[in-house]
């Protein structure tokens, strides 16, 4: 079973997380000012890299909140996990 450290509660096993999406990914400032394309980009294009990758998780069945990780997405190893607005480690 693969265990996932929530920096808020510690190491749970993955069934009590869910996957978020890629970190750090700022929503745009103007969005109706943007075309189509771009909407569209920043709605559903994310960044697909080979190795270690900042996500978004949320542990659901523990304490709700959302925090950042870095998982190699080689091996599904995690790096390391931080709490959202801190740098990663």
């Amino acid at each position: 079973m693969l265990l996932i450290h929530c920096p808020y509660c510690g190491e749970r096993p993955e069934i009590e997380f869910s996957y978020g999406g890629q970190a750090h990914r700022a929503r745009p400032a103007r969005p109706a000012e943007l075309s189509d394309d771009e909407w569209a980009a920043y709605l559903y294009l994310r960044d697909n890299p080979r190795g270690l990758h900042a996500e978004r998780w949320r542990h659901v069945r523990g304490c709700g909140r959302f925090f950042n990780a870095l998982r190699d997405t080689i091996t599904d190893r995690f790096a390391g996990t931080y709490k959202t607005g801190e740098s990663a480690p």
